[in-house]
C-alpha cells in the first residue's frame, strides 16, 4: 500500500507505506500463481515502477468480470482472507483485491482458486495508482482499508496510508452514496483516520460524535463491520489488549 501524494508524482519521489514488494514463493504458492494468475491476476500496463499503473489505463470492470455489478475494492488485501470471505458471501458483487506483496497476492490467488470464485480479481499495484487513476470516477461501491501498516514509530508516521491526499483519491473513485470502510487496532491511527476523513468535504461519518472510547471521548467510531472476517491481524491485536476501531464514511 502506498501513502498518497498524488499518482502524477514520480514513484521514486513519493513516500510509500509499504516496505516490501517481493518475497520468495513456496512451492504451493508458486503452483497457485502458475495455475490461477492468468485468469485472476490483472495484467495492467505499468508506469515508471514495477508496482505502478500507467496513468492512462482505466479498468473496464464489466469486461473484466463479464457482467455489470457493484464493485468493492479492498486496498491492502494481504493474504486475501477478508476479500475471499466477502466475495463468497456476496456473489452478486464483484471484488478487486489490491496488494503489492507478492506472497500475499499468491495466497489470495490460491484461496480464490480453491473456492472457484468468479467475482474476485487481484492486482499487484500501488494503491495510489489504483484508486487515483486506474478506477474510473464514480465506479466503486465501497473501498475497504483494513488494518493498514500502523507505522507506529514517530519517524515513520509520514508513511501511513490514510492521509488527506488519499481521501481525495478515494472520493474520486467512489460512486455517490458509496462507502469507505476502515479499521485499525492502533488507537492513535484510528484518531488520525477519523480526523482525516472528518476534514474532507467529500465524506460524512455515520457515527460522528458517537461510540466514544477511553482513547478519545469525541467518538466517531462504528460498531465492528460484520462483513469483515476475523483475520490473524485482528486476533493478534486483540490478544495483546488493543481495541479495534472501525470507521464508516458515506461519500457525499
Amino acid at each position: 500500500m502506498a501513502a498518497a501524494e498524488g499518482p502524477e508524482q514520480p514513484f521514486r519521489r513519493r513516500t510509500v507505506s509499504f516496505s516490501r514488494l517481493d518475497g520468495r514463493l513456496n512451492a504451493r504458492h508458486q503452483g497457485a500463481w502458475d495455475r490461477f494468475a492468468g485468469e485472476l491476476l490483472l495484467d495492467v500496463p505499468r508506469g515508471e515502477a514495477r508496482t505502478s499503473v500507467d496513468p492512462a489505463y482505466r479498468l473496464d470492470a464489466a469486461a473484466t468480470f463479464g457482467r455489470t455489478a457493484p464493485l468493492v475494492v479492498e486496498v491492502g488485501s494481504g493474504a486475501g482472507d477478508a476479500v475471499v470471505h466477502a466475495a463468497a458471501a456476496r456473489p452478486e458483487a464483484d471484488f478487486l483485491a489490491v496488494e503489492v506483496y507478492r506472497p500475499g497476492v499468491a495466497q489470495t490467488l490460491a484461496k480464490v482458486g480453491a473456492q472457484g470464485l468468479t467475482n474476485v480479481r487481484v492486482v499487484q499495484a500501488d494503491a495510489v495508482d489504483v484508486v487515483g487513476t486506474m478506477l474510473p470516477r464514480g465506479s466503486v461501491e465501497q473501498v475497504w482499508v483494513f488494518f493498514p501498516d500502523p507505522w507506529h514509530k514517530s519517524r515513520h508516521v509520514k508513511r501511513r496510508l490514510v492521509t488527506p491526499e488519499l481521501a481525495e483519491l478515494v472520493a474520486g473513485c467512489l460512486a455517490p452514496q458509496g462507502l469507505w470502510r476502515l479499521a485499525t487496532d492502533w488507537a492513535d491511527y484510528a484518531v488520525q483516520m477519523r480526523d482525516v476523513t472528518a476534514a474532507s468535504p467529500h465524506f460524512t461519518n455515520r457515527y460522528a460524535g458517537r461510540l466514544a472510547s477511553a482513547h478519545d471521548p469525541r467518538g466517531g467510531f462504528a460498531p465492528r463491520f460484520e462483513g469483515r472476517v476475523m483475520t490473524r491481524f485482528e486476533r493478534k491485536g486483540l490478544a495483546v489488549g488493543r481495541q479495534v476501531f472501525d470507521l464508516v464514511l458515506d461519500r457525499a
